[in-house]
């Protein structure tokens, strides 16, 4: 603020200034206030990404319920009891649902998924097609689990996009849901299909952990956040338990998304006023940002082991040995079966 300006003002200090001032080792700073840390610091984003997701994502799934074709579908009406079902919905015509006996989240068939890029470990590994490791992670098993789904992802991913950007929220649901196909493939029965649009979801639930714990100290209301994450965690995790959806693949996204959290997520967690003397009164002029050690410690250790376990993941998997023959019981990840389904879907 310049002296001649006639307009300028004189600030001054903040109420308890003349105490901190006498401990304060630093004469010419003192910290800032939360309240008015906050309110110059953070950068509100509009959110634009997650509803472009969103739709993107319900325009997906009109296309491959259209690839279906319900009525025409002579391969795969005939599912459990070996006789044929009727299409679930058939006003709908050409998008009507597969018979609930097959696929009880009103959705295509297995064979379908496969077609337009689900998770299917024979086809990654030895067939070579890698890519649907990025391709699953816009599937959906079925209408039910769309609406889940991106209702969830709606209601933490703007509030994240608000706070942090597209860019860095795109990341995090990218290389979540990659994450969580890389884990869910190794671990798929070859007989299995995954649609792994949850994985992404996760990833965000991750990263919002991850905020919660390295932000820790200027996040408000940390309840409420932690509820949050274990309602919306807890429903989606439900219908991993079905066929084509897998828990897999949340389990996977939620361990990327921690780790990016802890590396794209970070803020700072001190503020303090610069202060100036004119005519022997302060002036405080602007806040100067600081991270803690402990916040870069966890970035590096998160990076490290992110890098590393994204690396050991894909060399395991293109090893060619599925998972399974190590672990006897991976498989009830992916899929639990009951009397009312099966979850060798694809055979």
């Amino acid at each position: 603020m310049s002296s001649q300006d006639p307009e300028a003002k004189e600030l001054p200090p903040p109420p308890g200034a003349a105490q901190i001032n006498q401990n304060n080792p630093h004469p010419n700073v003192s910290p800032s206030y939360p309240n008015h840390y906050k309110e110059t610091t953070e950068k509100r984003w509009t959110a634009w990404l997650v509803p472009m997701v969103v739709l993107a994502e319900i325009i997906f799934f009109v296309i491959v319920m259209f690839v279906n074709n319900c009525p025409d579908n002579k391969n795969d009406v005939v599912f459990m009891f070996r006789v044929r079902e009727r299409c679930t919905a058939r006003f709908l015509g050409r998008f009507a649902f597969q018979p609930w006996k097959e696929n009880r989240l009103l959705g295509p068939s297995t064979s379908t998924l496969v077609k337009v890029g689900a998770l299917h470990w024979w086809r990654v590994v030895h067939d070579h097609q890698g890519w649907r490791l990025f391709s699953a992670i816009w599937l959906h098993a079925g209408l039910i689990h769309l609406i889940i789904n991106l209702l969830s992802v709606i209601f933490v991913g703007i509030r994240l996009e608000q706070q942090f950007g597209f860019i860095k929220v795109g990341i995090i649901y990218v290389l979540s849901g990659f994450g969580g196909c890389i884990l869910a493939c190794i671990f798929l029965p070859w007989n299995d299909v995954t649609a792994g649009a949850s994985a992404p979801l996760f990833g965000i639930l991750g990263a919002m952990l991850a905020e919660l714990l390295i932000n820790c100290t200027i996040y408000s209301n940390k309840v409420a956040a932690i509820f949050t994450l274990i309602v919306v965690g807890a429903i989606n995790a439900a219908l991993g338990i079905l066929p084509r959806v897998g828990n897999l693949t949340n389990i996977g996204g939620l361990a990327t998304g921690f780790l990016l959290g802890f590396i794209l997520l970070v803020r700072s967690q001190q503020g303090w006023n610069e202060r100036s003397y004119q005519s022997g009164v302060a002036i405080y002029n602007r806040i100067k940002s600081r991270h803690k050690p402990y916040q870069y410690i966890l970035w590096l250790m998160a990076l490290v082991i992110l890098i590393v376990g994204l690396t050991a993941g894909l060399v395991k998997l293109f090893k060619g040995k599925n998972g399974n023959m190590d672990c006897s019981w991976c498989h009830y990840l992916s899929c639990v079966p009951t009397s009312k389904w099966r979850c060798d879907t694809y055979t």
